[in-house]
């Protein structure tokens, strides 16, 4: 269309620089020179067709070259993208590996190791061989306050904290020791003892707390031993 509307402009200005030359020109001018002056003008018109042709074809191909561009950059950028959440995928599965492999079995080495320098030093590396872990005791499921034949033992620690919990009298005593061992203090290294009179706590495998005279809301001390020289 921009080729056509300059042809025709190039048209309407050629007209008068031929009537021009019509009215300059000798009586004498014959079809030979207006043939001449024709072809001159269309060769003109020709030129320009051509120039303005390839100018267009130029730009229509520049303006297709920048689309082709733009297009291979979000392509590029979406390989990109793409290529980049492989990459976190694999780091993460090699960190989940790494965790798996070499983190877990070394934490659990360095309990296996704490567990067994901590019997070692108590003279119980007998329990090493039969499985037993720290700290896995089950005591019996807390009674409700307002339920009967119920008692509050109080423990009152070494670090001055005081741990209270409810039983029923019927309980074996040996679950006081049970208790004691769950909160980090260990039968060989610590003992119970009531608080008026003070004397050491003596348990039994068949007692139960009624038993040792535990039949009303009791404070126990928990105390360290004394280490033989």
């Amino acid at each position: 269309m921009a080729s056509r509307g300059v042809v025709g402009i190039f048209l309407l200005s050629a007209l008068p620089i031929l009537c021009l030359e019509l009215r300059r020109g000798s009586p004498d001018l014959g079809v030979k020179d207006l043939i001449l002056l024709c072809g001159r003008i269309f060769l003109l018109l020709a030129l320009l067709t051509l120039i303005i042709s390839v100018t267009t074809s130029w730009l229509n191909s520049f303006k297709s070259s920048q689309v082709y561009l733009k297009e291979e950059e979000e392509k590029n950028e979406k390989r990109q993208k793409l290529v980049r959440k492989k990459q976190q995928e694999a780091q993460g599965e090699k960190a989940s590996r790494y965790i798996e492999n070499v983190l877990k079995p070394h934490q659990e080495m360095k309990l296996r190791k704490l567990e067994e320098r901590f019997y070692q030093m108590t003279g119980e590396t007998w329990k090493l061989s039969t499985g037993h872990k720290l700290g896995v005791l089950n005591l019996p499921e807390e009674p409700p306050e307002a339920a009967e034949e119920v008692v509050t033992v109080a423990l009152r620690c070494p670090s001055g904290n005081v741990l209270r919990r409810r039983f029923l009298k019927s309980c074996s005593s040996q679950v006081l020791f049970d208790w004691m061992k769950k909160i980090g203090y260990h039968t060989s290294l610590y003992s119970l003892s009531t608080s008026f009179p003070r004397r050491p706590l003596e348990v039994g495998g068949g007692w139960s707390l009624q038993d040792i005279g535990i039949t009303m809301d009791t404070v126990l001390n928990v105390e360290e031993r004394e280490q033989s020289s």
